[in-house]
């Protein structure tokens, strides 16, 4: 299929890329498998603004061309990704900000950056809680799409509950309004919520009408090492008895702590059985919170504890765990998962990552959100060795079953994308992926937005 760039130019101007080596940029998104396309291969549009969008997504339905919603490029699932012949639209460049203090709430761009936002509404005394561990480069678009969680998850929920209303354009270019800017509000259905994890399948997101919170207390960080992996699962059990739930729980286990410490020097011991991380927000109350986590994590066996006395600590200790990513890229190749299990499985879920690393000859590290149940463990393989990759490919089934088993699902806060495709029927029903299908067609009656990933 011949991409559509020329038609596009005369329509659209400087906001279609022409040079193709700067479209091979956008041919990707974080999907280690990714296998992607040359520049010339499809269209990139940089849209600047929803008339652009509208534009973009009419001349695509007039044309039966795919789209490929796209932001920040973080996600792993390969849900971004451009397509022979089709359109990636990004929507980077979309970055207004509005804080509307008295309503406590954020009228955003989806191209603003999740780091930038929540900057912004800290100088009004007002937070976004929504943290994921790439906030740095991931796009509010992005984490719409996706329903991304992050560090904060344990205290704070995930991307859905701070979302209001959204603006979106859908296929043949109409623009729809969801949702509200008031606190309360049930005319209709919810299709705000429909629209958020949708993974760019339903339409294009242009504006989102975000709640803030109140700013609390500079949150203050407890790092624990355990000699064991169990004597770490055994502080995650003790920090669920805590009085007042940590603003964030992370779990690294020693091969991820190692992998870390590999690509930079973090303060991390290399050898150890795990880490934790622990924060606390409350309001006058951090480092007493602190500092009953770091007693409870003692008791639960840790070797050691440092314990953050003020905020510039308290990033120190955290910079470590936002490195992981980047850390196990420069490990080599790896499958990467997210499933999430209830917090009572954790353990459980951790071992038998271990166990099937084992079993399958492979190196697998474990680490995430202890708070939520939700783990990225990754199975590393050599791409030169047929056997070890099919040996990862079994080890990723392997892992998606045994989270269904402990009652659990094959993604907590990454999405399906491409990725995760060949599960997404078994663990939904095959019925219930047609009715899910049926809601896409009702929105997207030519099937061009965001083919093959997701629920499309």
């Amino acid at each position: 299929m011949a991409s559509p760039t020329a038609d596009l130019h005369r329509l659209l101007g400087d906001r279609v890329v022409t040079d193709p080596d700067v479209a091979t940029g956008f041919a990707s998104d974080a999907y280690p498998q990714a296998q992607p396309l040359s520049g010339t291969e499809f269209t990139v549009v940089r849209a600047r603004s929803r008339e652009d969008v509208v534009t973009t997504l009419r001349y695509a339905a007039e044309h039966r061309v795919p789209v490929v919603p796209q932001g920040g490029r973080t996600a792993t699932t390969g849900a971004a990704g451009a397509l022979p012949g089709g359109i990636v639209l990004s929507t980077a460049a979309m970055t207004t900000v509005e804080i509307l203090s008295q309503e406590r709430i954020a009228v955003v761009g989806p191209g603003v950056i999740n780091a930038d936002l929540r900057a912004a509404a800290a100088e009004r005394g007002l937070a976004y809680p929504p943290d994921p561990a790439s906030s740095a480069m991931c796009s509010i678009g992005g984490n719409v799409a996706t329903n991304a969680g992050g560090l904060c998850c344990v205290k704070y929920g995930v991307t859905a509950d701070y979302v209001r209303g959204l603006e979106v354009v859908l296929p043949g270019g109409a623009v729809v309004r969801t949702g509200r800017r008031t606190a309360k509000g049930v005319a209709g259905y919810d299709l705000t919520g429909l629209f958020v994890g949708s993974e760019g399948t339903l339409g294009v997101v242009t504006e989102a009408v975000l709640r803030l919170l109140p700013l609390g207390d500079p949150a203050l960080t407890v790092l624990a090492v355990f000699p064991t992996l169990a004597a770490t699962l055994a502080g995650v059990d003790a920090l669920r008895g805590a009085r007042h739930t940590p603003s964030l729980l992370e779990l690294l286990d020693g091969p991820s702590v190692d992998a870390v410490q590999a690509y930079g020097d973090y303060g991390f011991p290399l050898g150890s059985g795990g880490v934790l991380l622990v924060q606390s927000d409350r309001a006058g109350h951090t480092l007493e919170d602190v500092e009953e986590y770091a007693v409870a994590m003692r008791a639960a066996g840790a070797s050691e504890v440092a314990v953050a006395e003020d905020r510039a600590e308290a990033d120190l200790l955290l910079a470590g765990r936002r490195a992981l990513n980047p850390a196990l890229h420069a490990k080599g190749h790896r499958f990467i998962e997210d499933v999430c299990v209830p917090v009572t499985r954790l353990g459980e879920l951790v071992r038998r990552v271990h166990v099937i690393a084992d079993a399958r000859g492979l190196d697998a590290t474990c680490g995430g959100h202890a708070g939520d149940g939700n783990l990225h463990p990754c199975f590393f393989y050599d791409p030169d060795d047929p056997a070890s990759r099919a040996a990862a490919e079994a080890a990723f089934d392997d892992v998606v079953r045994a989270a269904w088993e402990l009652g659990g699902t094959l993604t907590g806060e990454h999405g399906v994308g491409v990725q995760k495709r060949p599960w997404l029927a078994e663990e939904l029903g095959v019925a219930e992926v047609a009715r899910q299908r049926a809601v896409k067609t009702l929105f997207d009656p030519l099937g061009i937005m965001n083919p093959g990933r997701g629920i499309a």
